[in-house]
């Protein structure tokens, strides 16, 4: 099944020009044309993606991605005219998943989606399977990543973890010892090239040394291997 997708997009030509080449692709399409009615939509059914335009009437994308984001791991991808890589850092922050400048390609946005789609599908196949196994929870001293609850505990403390900082987590602490270039990272979490670059990587190390390392400025579970990645220490 190819998926059931969300569009919320104020410009109606493009609405439409969305919605006609994604159905094309075998995607069930919905759309919304301001912010509150993506909520209500989002809050009314199960998608596996939400195409999510930034500047909205009512509310715009940035508040709604945050609002969204406290609710639901539906994958986001925010569209937007601006070019900006401030509005592209905060799109992350607040959980976005894939960011698109306009003009874009078809190709290239059928690329974004399909990558988005086939990782929450393999999260629910992968989930599937894990319940017909026993519970793997990895431990680290003080820290507890249950990947089936989706769940960081240090000192059995619940860290909050926004979905992207989460599955960086994960990815690292299964390969714990390992050098991670920022292109494999990129690669295994992102699923794509994303165009911000290595930064992204640095920036959700950033946030995840934050609240998992004793000191942030002087990290002994994450630690940074010049001119390569990262190394995950447990």
């Amino acid at each position: 099944m190819a998926g059931k997708i969300l569009i919320v997009e104020d410009e109606t030509v493009l609405r439409e020009t969305l919605t006609y080449n994604l159905t094309k692709q075998g995607y069930r399409v919905e759309s919304a044309q301001d912010g509150k009615a993506a909520i209500d939509a989002a809050r009314g059914d199960d998608f596996d993606l939400i195409l999510l335009d930034i500047m909205l009437p009512v509310m715009d994308g940035f508040e709604v991605c945050r609002i969204l984001r406290q609710e639901m791991t539906v994958p986001i991808l925010m569209l937007t005219a601006r070019d900006d890589e401030i509005d592209r850092v905060i799109g992350l922050e607040i959980g976005a998943d894939d960011y698109l400048t306009k003009p874009f390609s078809m190709r290239e946005l059928q690329a974004r989606v399909k990558a988005l789609i086939r990782r929450v599908q393999m999260d629910h196949a992968d989930a599937q399977a894990a319940g017909e196994q026993d519970h793997e929870v990895l431990v680290f001293e003080n820290l507890a990543i249950d990947p089936d609850r989706r769940e960081v505990l240090l000192d059995d403390r619940v860290i909050v973890l926004k979905p992207k900082e989460f599955e960086l987590l994960l990815f690292l602490a299964r390969n714990r010892g390992r050098v991670l270039s920022r292109e494999t990272i990129v690669e295994q979490v992102w699923g794509w090239k994303y165009d911000v670059g290595s930064r992204t990587v640095d920036v959700h190390i950033r946030w995840l040394r934050e609240k998992i390392e004793q000191d942030s400025s002087n990290p002994n579970r994450i630690i940074t291997v010049r001119g390569v990645g990262y190394r995950f220490d447990g």
